[in-house]
């Protein structure tokens, strides 16, 4: 069975919203939740971010069932790694072992405003490996010092320890990060249905590791209202993460995507109210391998009539499909 999740997107709603909204998604019967961790929207007409940790924590309190997850961090430029694991193990008492920790090599477009520059793909996998390395150590307890190539750590512990400790998943796009995510983390992430990247994961140790997808999606009861909402929006998707984790600014991608039609958005992301538009966007990332599925509502005030739908209509279709 596929488990089926909501996403509380950090750019496109405010903090009290995305915490009411992760709520009504437990009630809807969602299966897990996923959060984003950006400094900045991809595109001003998105208009928020938040920073996901308070979210997280007030999600932690405000529910009781529905594991939550970073969808994902980057431990490596805005945030210390040491810091990471001291944020992860909190979450993870505050919601009672309900947490999962998501991380990833960042995008330029959240990691630029501390100002540390942006290296190669090459290096921020190093610098993740490191920072995973050193989250690690600190999850096992006792005081932690290192020297690495990029992290001192003099000294630190967790004087609040979850046991267990959250489960790390990495989140890839090709070979590199496959064999990363197969060597050190607990699970993989991934935002295309590409059998190949699990194939990968899989050789490079990961078989047998849960394997969460995400997609987005755009319900609206007038199809052409969801198209332009997902046009607006969303269309920075397309570009493919060799594009998107290297654009600055949002007014970057509003250059990158200024030839992109509402057609075109609609052709790769389902928009309207008919389910089994979605459950066959759903479709290859069950077909691929995916174990989880999370599912990202575009537009922060079509959410709660997105929830009722998708309590009543979507959820049942696609548990009939893939349960």
């Amino acid at each position: 069975m596929v488990q089926i999740g909501y996403t509380m997107m950090t750019e496109q709603a405010g903090p009290r919203d995305l915490v009411d909204h992760v709520v009504r998604a437990e009630e809807a019967g969602f299966d897990f939740s996923v959060t984003s961790d950006h400094y900045f929207p991809w595109l001003r007409a998105q208009g928020h971010s938040p920073y996901a940790w308070s979210v997280l924590g007030a999600a932690a309190q405000a529910t009781r069932r529905i594991p939550l997850m970073t969808y994902v961090t980057c431990p490596t430029f805005r945030y210390h790694p040491a810091v990471v694991a001291q944020k992860a193990a909190t979450v993870q008492l505050l919601s009672e072992g309900r947490f999962r920790l998501g991380l990833g090599s960042g995008e330029n477009l959240n990691e630029h405003v501390v100002g540390g520059g942006w290296p190669s793909v090459e290096v921020r996998h190093e610098m993740l490996e490191e920072a995973i390395g050193i989250i690690r150590a600190l999850f096992e307890g006792g005081h932690v010092s290192r020297h690495g190539t990029h992290y001192d750590v003099d000294s630190a512990r967790l004087w609040d320890l979850p046991d267990p400790p959250p489960p790390i998943g990495v989140a890839v796009s090709g070979e590199r990060s496959c064999a990363l995510a197969g060597r050190l983390a607990d699970l993989v992430i991934a935002t295309e249905p590409k059998p190949g990247l699990l194939d990968s994961f899989d050789r490079h140790g990961g078989s047998g590791k849960p394997r969460v997808g995400q997609l987005p999606v755009c319900h609206d009861a007038d199809r052409d209202t969801a198209v332009r909402r997902a046009h607006a929006q969303f269309r920075w998707f397309g570009g493919g993460w060799k594009v998107n984790s290297e654009l600055p600014h949002p007014d970057s991608f509003e250059a990158a995507t200024q030839y992109v039609t509402p057609d075109d958005v609609a052709a790769a992301i389902p928009c309207g109210d008919d389910p089994d538009d979605f459950v066959e966007a759903v479709r290859p990332y069950v077909e691929a391998g995916f174990d989880e599925v999370a599912l990202v509502q575009i537009g922060g005030e079509s959410q709660p009539a997105y929830l009722d739908w998708s309590e009543k209509t979507l959820l049942p279709a696609l548990r009939n499909a893939f349960g």
